[in-house]
Order: C-alpha cells, then structure tokens, then sequence
C-alpha cells in the first residue's frame, strides 16, 4: 500500500488534462486550485498506515488474502458497511472536508460488482470477470478511483435518444473487436484531480431505444481524448492565500466536467454495453451504500464544527456552557445522520454476488436528513462564532502580518486568546460553513426529492393501514376513486 508521497508521485506522472480558467494544470499536486483536494487525498494514505486508523481504513481483500484500502474493497456484510461510515466520519475529522475523488468510485465498485454478476446469470456475458480482474489489478497498484454518473442530460422532459444533440447523456458511438469508443460529458463530478482511475457508470436507468447511453467502464484519468474542466469557485481566492488562511491541515474540494471527445476505452474495461435492463438496477445498488455513508461524512465535518464553536465561545471569553443547547442540537443533528447510516448498514443484505447492500428505505431517509440537518449545524456554529466569522468580516492574514498595520489588527482582534489565534478559529469557522469546506449536502448523491420518491417506492402504505384496521377492529372497506384529470 501506498504512503502519502508516492501517491503524489502517482499523480505527477500522468498526462495533464485538467483546465481551470483557461489554464492547463501541468501537476495537480502543486497547482492552487487542486493541490489541496490532493493533500487531502493523501492524507488516506498516511493515516491508513497509523495503528489507530487501520482497522477503520484497511481490511482484508477477499480476492487477494492481503491488505487493502477499504476504498477498493467489496462491501461483504453489515461490519464492512458500519466501517464505510466511520471512515467517511474519520476523513472529515482528519481534513475538514470532502475526500470525494475515492467515495464514488467505492461505491460504483461494489455497484457494479452486483450488476456485472445479475448479467453474467441472465445474459452469460463476461463482464463479471473482467471486473474480478480489473479490480485485483487496482487494489495490487492501490490507485485512487473517483466515480462519474451525472450527465448533462439536456432537456429533462426528453430521453437520452429524444434530445436535439444526443451527447447530452455519455454514449457509445463506435464499436469495434477491441472496444467500444464513446463520446458525451459526465458533470459535477467530485475530486477528479485527486484521482488515478474513474469508474463510469451509467446515470439512470435506460429503455430499449437508449441502449446505447447504457454503459459502464474505468478509464485512466489522463485517457486520451478526455478533457476535464475544474469548476469549484467558492476557494477559488483562498487557494491562493498563505498562513492560517489557508492551514496545510485542511483539504480541499474540487469539482469537474468530463468531456468526452470519442474515448476509446478497451473491451477488459466495459463493464456494461448496451444492457438497458440493468442501468436502472446498478444505479439502485449505488445509491444505498452511498447515501446511508453520507451520513457519517457530514458528521465528521459537524464534529468539528462543535469543536470550533466551542473553541470559539472560549477565545471570546465565554464559556462553551452558555450555549449549551444549541451545542447539543449540533451534536444530535451529527448523530442523527451517523446513526442512519449504520442503522442502514445493519438492516441490509447480501447479494448473490457477496456484496452487502444497505436497507433501501433508510438510506434514502438519511439522505433527506442530510439535505437539512448539517445547514442547522452551520447556522448555529456561525451564531455561537459571532460576526468574526461571516465572510468578509476578518482581515487576511496577509494584513495581519503586515509591518505598517498588522500589530494593530492583532491588538483589536484579540479577546481571552492573542489574535492571530482568535483569527485561525474564525477563518476554520468560515471553511466549514460558508467555504469549500461545505460538502454536497443538498445534492450529493442525489436530490432530497428523489431521495423521497425511493422511499415511498419502498414503503407498503396499505400495509400500515391493515396496522391501523386490526386495532380499530375495522372490517369495512374504505377506498377512494381516483379522480381523472
């Protein structure tokens, strides 16, 4: 396994493809806008070597017998899934924000290990094969792997096959006895920068005539023929800050569209091609591990978020008791999204192909609380912070250090602590909740609304009323005609 430097070192052999403001970023490890989504990257690799972090991090590969990141692991029953929550609560403990450039292309991983196995069973292809290979190659050169599957989509009131231009969804073009060749963008990607490989996969589920948007492959980040264009603005300034503006503990975020301009992509890495039948059921299997995990991401950043505002209540002169209650319904927020997500992991089962799927319904329910909850935590740390920490409000520390004024800034930002450290707490405060250190809350793996629609599609309402007629003791039946528009 991998430490942190040879990781980067990784990184910097590959072929640049990333844009920002017109700029082609010659090493992602270096460059502003991506060297701390990188940083924080590397910081898995270097804690997964600490005693105190590997029976959270590393576990045992079933394919190979040795040990592996839990990133490229198969999810084999409740305890591996327990162990992805903690771990995405860990990251946010250890950097502040988003690791996004491996959850992805975990949970895509196991995705697709259900879906290649259900097509092999029903389709005898030999997709499930390949992948076995692939991903004992991936965990043997312990790659970072992101996950890709929003598409631009155009029109939404049109299919794939309908719209005007049919690049607005990922699609197969050409196809040939090495592979196939696809063209099309994937959009809002997470932590591409930070990664080796991306995991393809199909964005929703497909009718018949958009076979071929059906699909599912890994390419090598620098693959030729891709563009990526990085888009994250919100750090765009702070990147490029110094000192407690910008401390080398925190990571960073970035954000990507990926522009396909005729990839070819080899047969030993097309996990999926052209079977319509199945998108819609690899994308179920991602979506349950995801969401129910996203419940400890925001935790991580929530616990730290207590630990800020606390800190700050201090350096104002005042104890973290006084605002007691609300740090208590910061906790519980944190605990609430954390505890859905092992709940989930525990009422889950084990598909044929020996992966773990977390319970459906609770998943989804988490995904709804993670769309509310962590924005009240926000709030309330901003509240207990005070002024200091809304954006705008305090000097860089640039001007902080400056020897015709910077004593004086120091001398009125002071408070029951020196200044600068009042001002290190407060620009923490800003990151985590106005700064790059806000992770995708409202729309990361899926909109609170679809969240909404999965669990009313899992929930047996005319069960709960036979509930509600047995106790009544009612025998009648009561039904409403639907009325015709």
């Amino acid at each position: 396994m991998k430490n942190g430097v040879e990781y980067k070192k990784s990184l910097q052999k590959m072929r640049p493809n990333i844009y920002k403001f017109g700029e082609l970023i010659k090493d992602v490890t270096k460059h502003p806008a991506t060297k701390r989504t990188v940083d924080g990257h590397a910081q898995i690799f270097d804690a997964a070597q600490k005693e105190q972090y590997k029976e959270i991090l590393t576990t045992t590969s079933n394919l190979t017998g040795k040990p592996v990141i839990r990133y490229l692991a198969l999810i084999q029953n409740a305890e591996d899934m327990i162990n992805n929550v903690k771990m995405k609560r860990l990251m946010f403990n250890l950097t502040g924000t988003c690791t996004g450039g491996r959850c992805a292309g975990f949970n895509a991983i196991n995705a697709m290990w259900a879906a290649t196995y259900d097509m092999d069973i029903t389709l005898h292809t030999s997709y499930h094969d390949r992948m076995k290979t692939w991903l004992i190659d991936a965990q043997t050169r312990d790659i970072t792997l992101s996950g890709a599957l929003t598409d631009p989509k155009g029109d939404r009131a049109k299919t794939p096959s309908e719209q005007d231009d049919p690049d607005m969804s990922l699609h197969i073009v050409n196809e040939t006895d090495k592979g196939i060749v696809v063209r099309g963008a994937k959009v809002m990607i997470c932590g591409i920068a930070a990664a080796n490989e991306i995991f393809i996969m199909p964005g929703t589920g497909y009718k018949e005539a958009d076979k071929n948007y059906a699909i599912s492959f890994v390419i090598p980040r620098d693959v030729e023929n891709l563009t990526i264009v990085e888009t994250r603005r919100p750090s765009d300034t702070r990147e490029l800050e110094d000192g407690f503006d910008n401390p080398v503990e925190i990571g960073g975020i970035t954000q990507a569209y990926l522009l396909f301009e005729d990839v070819f992509i080899p047969h030993e890495r097309v996990f999926m091609c052209r079977e319509y039948d199945f998108a819609g059921k690899a994308v179920m299997n991602f979506i349950a591990p995801y969401r129910a995990a996203i419940g400890g991401c925001v935790a991580g950043q929530g616990d730290v978020m207590v630990g800020a505002a606390s800190l700050m209540a201090r350096a104002n002169g005042l104890s973290e008791k006084v605002f007691r209650q609300k740090i208590t319904e910061m906790i519980i927020n944190n605990e609430t999204t954390f505890g859905m997500g092992i709940a989930a992991a525990v009422l889950g089962k084990k598909h044929p192909s020996g992966v773990w799927l977390p319970d459906m319904k609770l998943s989804n329910v988490n995904k709804v609380h993670v769309a509310t909850l962590p924005y009240e935590t926000k709030r309330i740390t901003q509240e207990i912070a005070g002024g200091i920490a809304e954006t705008g409000c305090l000097p860089s520390c640039t001007d902080m250090n400056d020897p015709r004024y910077g004593d004086l800034l120091k001398k009125y930002l002071k408070a029951n602590c020196s200044g600068e450290t009042r001002a290190k707490i407060a620009r923490l405060i800003e990151w985590l909740t106005i700064g790059a250190g806000v992770p995708g809350c409202m729309h990361g793996g899926g909109s609170p609304d679809g969240a909404k629609v999965m669990i009313n599609l899992n929930t047996d309402l005319e069960q709960y009323i036979e509930l509600a007629k047995r106790l009544a003791n009612i025998q009648e039946k009561i039904n409403v005609e639907s009325k015709k528009k």
